[in-house]
C-alpha cells in the first residue's frame, strides 16, 4: 500500500463511502486509506499487526477519526497517537455524529486538533469536506511525515 494523505477511521461503511464521495465532490483528490476500527487504525499508524509489513512508513497528513469505534474507541486511538513520540504531532480531526459535550471536551483534552460533527445533509457534508481538505491539506503547514516530530 502506498502512502496516504488522509487516514479515515470510520466503522460505518455508508459513512465511509459518503466521506470519500464528499471529498471527491469537494475537489479534494488526496489519497485516502480507510480503516474500520480503532485497532486497525493503530496497526496502520504504528505498522503493527496486519500492517507491520506495509511498504511505506510515511504518516498520513491528517487523521479523520470517528469516536464510536469497535475494538478500540476513537478517544483511546487519540490517546495512543498523542502518547507516542512518532505520532504526537500528527493532526487529528474528530469527525463524528456525536453532539455530546463530554465527547467534545474529552477530544480536545486528549489533544484533538479539531472536532467536526458530520452534517446530516449531504450537500452540507460536501461543503464541510471541502473546507476540511482545503485547510488541513493546503493551508495548514503539517509536521514532517516521517515517523518523528523531532
Amino acid at each position: 500500500m502506498n502512502d496516504c494523505d488522509i487516514l479515515l477511521v470510520e466503522d460505518n461503511p455508508d459513512d465511509a463511502e459518503l466521506t470519500l464521495l464528499a471529498f471527491q465532490e469537494g475537489g479534494i483528490c488526496n489519497s485516502m486509506v480507510v480503516t474500520r476500527d480503532g485497532e486497525e487504525a493503530l496497526d496502520y499508524l504504528f505498522m503493527t499487526g496486519k500492517r507491520e509489513n506495509r511498504e511505506n512508513d510515511l504518516l498520513p497528513a491528517i487523521v479523520l477519526l470517528d469516536l464510536k469505534l469497535p475494538k478500540v474507541s476513537g478517544l483511546d486511538v487519540l490517546k495512543r497517537i498523542r502518547g507516542d513520540e512518532h505520532t504526537s504531532c500528527l493532526p487529528v480531526v474528530i469527525l463524528t455524529s456525536s453532539k455530546e459535550d463530554e465527547d467534545i471536551v474529552n477530544s480536545y483534552r486528549l489533544g484533538a486538533n479539531a472536532y467536526v460533527r458530520k452534517p446530516v445533509d449531504y450537500s452540507e457534508f460536501v461543503k464541510a469536506a471541502r473546507t476540511l481538505g482545503l485547510f488541513w491539506l493546503l493551508l495548514n503547514e503539517p509536521p514532517p511525515r516521517r515517523r518523528s516530530c523531532k
